[in-house]
């Protein structure tokens, strides 16, 4: 592998120096900073100013001539908003949020309402993430201690010419501060807060000689976590982190300019714990944690605290005994970047190689009951990367400089191993067997305390009725000792489940910017990518109640009166994380895909300082495979009867995600204020949509369809009690009972994403600064929704998606920050006084859709306060995050396995789906505060 590699790289370079070679005899061109104007010290530097120098178009440009949506954030504003990781720019970037949820390796980065839900490690996210120009395959990695920076830049809209496949949305961009050649410098700080938080960080710069600079940044942070398992007398969501980056910069010659990085992240921590919704956060969950529920009786009765179900905001948690969330995480790697002045062309190349490495065990369940876990080791769902890749880029001038040309060349090979041992738990056999007892017609059976749930004279009972005949007639022994047998179901599952997956991605892309006349630009981008994926999987479990139960059961699914009892038994033990039916078996299969993305700019500089533009761009986010095994199961029976796993092994497929944009804009900056508008219209075709059901992580493509499908639903719901559901005889594997299909011709885009967004800044006085940010987005599923681009139907856990807007998209959103820095008297000191606020509107926090997910409008505020010594050599500064406390949940889901019989008060239907489902949140953290002393010199 290390051979085709290298091979691949010398290819990459040869083709960029060939294309260099006609360049070389022409005169160079005046040299452009690399990064933003370092301030004076004592001051900060802007925070939008015409003087700001981003590398959005892959070349270093001033922040107001760049005819795109970005925000840039200098480290100044880093600094004084306390952001150490990407979760915290969204307080400064409106259109931007953050969340992560069971495992922050696949947190989730959004931007204008787009992004990737949850954690499946086969979907990569829709906002790509850079750092120091090399791509982050998984926006969650982001989620971590970064070290000094110099500069966040966040582009709004597919970026599909420059930064290829998976930037749908849009991408993060971070850059470290580089070694400075000029002088020995060195800084630090420490921090101490509530929660016993301590964060230490530090870095040290020494030239080496007049040509080579290091600098070495490193971060460690600990912190206890904000909720409180009472079961087991510890904290989950606590932090352990250290980071360290070292660098290397050679500048021979003001023509050549070689930058080496490497970096390390350690971290040992508890994460993540969820809370149940209560009525109380969410009037829409109807009380459903309540007695009425025929669940809460089966938790309470098994040992759940009644306090469990009580305000999740008290961050009391009731694990299951000896069950843990324990995670480690290792991130490292090694990068190089050239930049080659050849005549008046630049050559930059960027090579690098990253490892990634992360397992996290869990309360599945997140109850007391212990129903489902992951036990602590390299096997709890683990998920490790390689990635090599390789980017060439040439960029030089033409036409007497009218011509602004770029073209490059990118490859990249990706493995990913994921490996899990989801299990069933101590107490999940006589949890099954209750939650059908008191959720249907037996529940006057219901004896948590006596074989299969079944008290001894109920047992009797149905023994005896009908004469002597049985309940269920010839079916009662068999019934019977399928209740026992799901009894026995306890500490079983996954043994280890393995998927291995290869990506390679390569790409030809050209940039180029026309000066047309004076003023007007036209800018057109074109990418050329490939991409392959293989994947092959290999599943162990030692569940044997499950096939026992589908040879005991199967002959009664078509009887009407026992279909519900055997259907419930069949499922309840072969529920999704079950592969027992794969126990040893192996599957394997391949995916090809190629894409041209593209933009098109026109731009017109009306004044100096006014920008006007108009924009069309197409990005493109690569297709892949759900790493879940629930696609390989057919709806009830053996996998025998569906031609075995290798046959269903398509189902594991999604395919690639298209989003076309438009976008008008204009840019005013001067010394004193600037203003960014922008209205952009974005449509989306197979937009990957990751959802929990309960049960299992579905992984769907949603499209729109052109035909008006009449309000009929669009999915394959067997719900009778709405007409416009299926009867309850259709399956999947009936296509003709399936209703709102699309015929393909008249597939289109299923998700549409427009609005206007405005970012300002004015200093009226020197020392005072407001920054202002506002995002309108509305951001909706079409009205007419099928799957993939064939027209087949959605899966029925998506039946209230069409027409709604999406999950975690709020409509509007408005950001503030104040920043004074007065000076103190004559002595060189100066104050700061900083304060920042986010209100979000309101949104649904589920990608199901389901109301009980809502999560009304919230605002998040906070603020920091110091002196600093004369050139900043020193601050002191007492801080506050979240400094309102608002509550409010990153993402609320479906309790694994946690739903009530169809007995209960609150029946389904299409305005209350799920029933007696209840739910669980992932919460928002608390407030925050505490003090910080920075020194350097």
């Amino acid at each position: 592998m290390l051979n085709s590699r290298f091979l691949s790289m010398c290819a990459l370079s040869t083709l960029a120096v060939a294309l260099a070679t006609p360049a070389m005899a022409k005169e160079a061109p005046a040299a452009q900073p690399a990064t933003q104007p370092a301030a004076q010290d004592g001051q900060d530097t802007p925070d939008t100013s015409q003087d700001v120098i981003v590398t959005a178009q892959g070349r270093a440009q001033v922040l107001s001539n760049v005819p795109l949506a970005v925000t840039a954030i200098n480290a100044a504003s880093l600094e004084r908003s306390g952001a150490s990781d990407i979760r915290q720019l969204a307080q400064i970037a409106p259109s931007l949020q953050v969340s992560s949820t069971g495992n922050e390796a696949n947190g989730s980065a959004r931007l204008r309402g787009i992004g990737t839900v949850g954690d499946n490690p086969g979907l990569e996210s829709s906002v790509a993430v850079f750092i120091d120009g090399v791509y982050r395959s998984r926006s969650g990695i982001g989620l971590n201690e970064l070290g000094d920076l110099e500069r966040v830049e966040v582009l709004r809209g597919p970026q599909g010419t420059l930064f290829g496949r998976n930037a749908t949305a849009g991408i993060i961009s971070i850059t470290s501060k580089m070694p400075d050649l000029n002088r020995i410098s060195a800084g630090g700080s420490a921090t101490y807060g509530n929660y016993n938080f301590i964060r230490v960080d530090g870095n040290v710069n020494v030239p080496l000689s007049d040509t080579i600079g290091a600098r070495i940044d490193g971060v460690y942070v600990k912190r206890d976590g904000f909720y409180r398992d009472v079961t087991n007398n510890t904290d989950i969501n606590n932090r352990n982190r250290f980071f360290l980056r070292g660098q290397l910069l050679f500048q021979p010659s003001s023509d050549l300019t070689i930058r080496l990085l490497a970096d390390y992240t350690k971290r040992n921590e508890d994460c993540c714990a969820a809370a149940y919704i209560d009525q109380t956060i969410a009037p829409a969950n109807l009380n459903l944690l309540t007695n009425a529920n025929s669940i809460i009786p089966v938790l309470t009765r098994l040992g759940q605290p009644v306090a469990a179900f009580s305000n999740p905001y008290s961050r009391n948690l009731y694990v299951s005994p000896g069950r843990s969330y324990n995670g480690k995480t290792q991130d490292w790697g090694v990068s190089g970047q050239v930049d080659y002045t050849i005549g008046s062309a630049k050559l930059t190349s960027i090579t690098a190689y990253r490892g990634y490495y992360n397992y996290q065990a869990s309360d599945t369940d997140y109850s007391y009951v212990d129903i489902l876990y992951r036990a602590p080791g390299p096997d709890a769902g683990r998920r490790e990367f390689k990635t090599f890749s390789q980017e060439l880029r040439l960029q030089g001038e033409a036409i007497g400089g009218k011509l602004d040309w770029l073209v490059g060349a990118f490859f990249a090979n990706e493995d990913l191993q994921v490996r899990d041992n989801l299990r069933f738990g101590s107490q999940y056999g006589r949890f099954a067997t209750c939650r059908i007892i008191n959720g249907g017609s037996l529940a006057g059976a219901f004896d948590p305390t006596s074989s299969g749930c079944i008290s001894p004279a109920a047992r009797a009972g149905i023994i005896a009725a009908n004469g002597g005949a049985g309940q269920f007639g010839g079916a009662t022994s068999t019934i019977l000792a399928a209740f026992d047998r799901l009894d026995t179901m306890n500490n079983v599952g996954e043994t280890t489940s393995v998927y291995n997956q290869n990506s390679k991605n390569y790409a030809f892309f050209t940039h180029n910017i026309f000066e047309i006349t004076e003023g007007l630009k036209l800018t057109v981008g074109l990418r050329w990518t490939h991409e392959t994926k293989k994947l092959n999987a290999l599943f162990g479990n030692n569940n044997t109640v499950c096939p026992a139960q589908q040879a005991a059961l199967s002959p009664f699914l078509s009887n009407a009166g026992l279909a519900a009892v055997a259907g419930g038994l069949i499922g309840l033990s072969c529920q999704g994380n079950s592969t027992s039916e794969l126990n040893g078996v192996s599957i394997n299969d391949q995916r090809s895909e190629s894409e041209l993305t593209g933009t098109g700019i026109l731009s017109y500089k009306v004044t100096p300082r006014l920008l006007t533009y108009a924009s069309y761009a197409r990005g493109y986010k690569a297709g892949g495979f759900n790493l879940d095994r629930s696609a390989l199961k057919s709806p009830i029976g053996s996998f025998a009867a569906a031609g075995g796993a290798q046959a269903l092994v398509k189902n594991l497929q999604f395919a690639q995600e298209i989003n076309t944009a438009f976008e008008i804009g204009a840019k005013y900056s001067s010394p004193t204020f600037s203003l960014n508008v922008a209205a952009f219209h974005q449509a989306f075709k197979n937009f990957q949509l990751n959802t929990f059901n309960g049960s299992v992580f579905l992984v769907q493509n949603i499209n729109g369809c052109k035909t008006d499908l009449a309000g009929a639903d669009r999915d394959q719901s067997v719900n009778a009690g709405n007409a416009n559901y299926l009867a309850p005889t259709a399956t999947s594997s009936n296509p003709a009972a399936l209703s709102g299909a699309c015929a393909a011709g008249n597939v289109t885009a299923g998700v549409i994403s427009q609005g206007v967004e405005l970012e300002a800044s004015i200093t009226p006085v020197r020392n005072f600064t407001v920054n202002a940010g506002f995002t309108y987005s509305n951001t909706k599923y079409a009205k007419n929704l099928v799957g993939n681009s064939s027209g087949a139907p959605l899966d029925p856990a998506l039946r209230l998606l069409p027409g709604d807007n999406l999950s975690n998209a709020p409509e509007t959103v408005v950001t503030t920050a104040v920043t004074w820095t007065p000076p103190l008297g004559s002595s060189g000191l100066s104050g700061l006084f900083y304060v920042d606020g986010r209100l979000s509107g309101d949104y649904n926090s589920g990608s199901d859709l389901f109301p009980q997910k809502e999560q009304d409008s919230f605002f998040v505020m906070n603020a920091r306060i110091g002196i600093r010594g004369p050139g900043a050599k020193w601050a002191l500064e007492f801080w506050g995050q979240n400094i309102l406390n608002a509550q409010y949940t990153q993402v609320a889901f479906s309790s694994p396995f946690q739903a009530g019989g169809a007995n209960a008060t609150f029946t389904p239907d299409a305005k209350y789906p799920g029933g007696a489902q209840i739910f669980s949140a992932f919460l928002a953290e608390p407030r925050t505060y505490g003090v910080t002393i920075r020194g350097k010199f």
